[in-house]
């Protein structure tokens, strides 16, 4: 009987292991699908929090897990080469901007290891940046660069605030080779949430 068992249980747990394989393979992005899967935890932890804040700043939730992704890999306590901090490497200058402009007092940059303020900052930046090249036919790649190297940087590789041109011009245009691939891991990430339904 006690073999029995132990057959069943290591047959189970093959099934289990293929299964998950599977859905790893067929999620375009196997490592991630993998790491998510074995450590739902780190990749998860942030969700509701992402999807609230995202809503209030009439933002897709993918977009800003998207962001997260590539700022952070949702370690909170980051800190960047710059100082940024937090989940989406909101800077000291950006912060103060989302204070004064939200009306929060006393704020302090330490506040920003916070995910629910770091989330708020820095969604609200995004949202701005989003606002900022709304007359483009897709916002999101002017807007991420925007969020990376700035508003004049942005401009100038749009070549004004007022030309309208195609998103992959814009992305040809970065001449930042970080600055692009930053845009592209982001877009990237975008999609496979999409593709899958779900952040």
């Amino acid at each position: 009987m006690t073999r029995f068992l132990f057959k069943v249980i290591i047959c189970a747990l093959l099934a289990a292991a293929a299964g998950a394989g599977y859905l790893s393979l067929k999620s375009g992005d196997p490592a991630y699908s993998l790491l998510e899967w074995i450590s739902p935890a780190r990749f998860q932890q942030h969700d509701a929090l992402i999807r609230t804040v995202a809503a209030e700043h009439h933002l897709d939730p993918m977009l800003v897990k998207a962001v997260v992704w590539r700022e952070s890999r949702f370690d909170a306590r980051k800190v960047g080469s710059a100082g940024e901090r937090g989940l989406m490497q909101v800077s000291e200058r950006a912060a103060r901007e989302w204070a004064r402009e939200n009306h929060v007092e006393n704020f302090h940059a330490e506040e920003l290891f916070d995910p629910k303020i770091n989330l708020e900052a820095g969604t609200w930046y995004l949202r701005r940046a989003m606002q900022h090249w709304e007359a483009q036919a897709d916002p999101i790649p002017f807007a991420l660069a925007e969020y990376n190297a700035g508003a004049s940087r942005a401009q100038r590789w749009a070549g004004g605030d007022e030309v309208v041109i195609p998103s992959k011009t814009f992305r040809a245009n970065i001449d930042f080779p970080g600055t692009r691939k930053y845009v592209d891991s982001i877009i990237a990430r975008l999609e496979f949430y999409r593709r899958r339904g779900r952040m």
